[in-house]
C-alpha cells in the first residue's frame, strides 16, 4: 500500500510518501513544496497542484492523509489561506479517484509520539527514527507529512487488532 501525507500551505506544503508492505513500512519520497512567496495566490496554489499531481503520477498512492482544518479564533485568516491549499489537494484526490482521509494534529502526534501535545520537533525526531533517516535533513514540514503518512499506518494497524 502507496500512503501520501500532505501537510499543506502556501508558504510551504510538506509531502512524504511511504510504502506498507508486509508489515515494514519504507519510505519512498519526501520534500518540501515553496512557492515564491510574491507570486499571484493563483500561481502559487497551481505550482502545489502541479507538483503533488506528477508525484502521484509517479508513485500512484492509494491514499492521501491530510491534518484536518485548525482554526485559532485569533487568526481566521490562516484557515482560509490554508484552505486554498487544502482545495488543491482535494481537488487532486477527486480527478485521480484517490481515497482522502484526515485526521487531527492531536491525534497525530498521539499516534506518533504516545503525546498529542507533542513539538513539532519531536514529532521529526519519531518520524526520522521510525524510518531510519537523519533528522536534520527533514524540514519541518516534510517531517509533518510523514507523521500524517506514519500515524495513519499506526490508526489503521490499532483499528484492526481491535476487531
Amino acid at each position: 500500500m502507496m500512503i501520501a501525507g500532505v501537510d499543506p500551505g502556501l508558504k510551504a506544503t510538506g509531502y512524504g510518501f511511504i510504502k506498507l508492505e508486509g508489515g515494514h513500512i519504507r519510505l519512498i519520497e519526501t520534500g518540501t513544496i515553496e512557492p515564491k512567496q510574491k507570486d499571484l495566490i493563483q500561481n502559487r496554489i497551481h505550482k502545489i497542484h502541479t507538483i503533488l499531481t506528477n508525484l502521484v503520477d509517479r508513485y500512484k498512492p492509494d491514499i492521501f492523509v491530510l491534518e484536518k482544518l485548525y482554526a485559532h479564533y485569533k487568526h481566521p485568516t490562516t484557515a482560509a489561506i490554508l484552505g486554498h491549499a487544502r482545495g488543491a489537494i482535494c481537488l487532486l484526490c477527486a480527478q485521480k479517484g484517490i481515497e482522502l482521509t484526515e485526521h487531527s494534529a492531536k491525534r497525530i502526534r498521539k499516534a506518533l509520539t504516545g503525546n498529542g501535545n507533542a513539538s513539532k520537533l519531536q514529532v521529526r525526531r519519531m518520524v526520522a527514527h521510525r524510518l531510519n533517516v537523519d533528522e536534520t535533513k527533514l524540514t519541518l514540514d516534510a517531517s509533518d507529512a510523514l507523521a500524517l503518512a506514519l500515524s495513519y499506518v499506526h490508526l489503521r494497524q490499532s483499528i484492526t487488532f481491535k476487531i
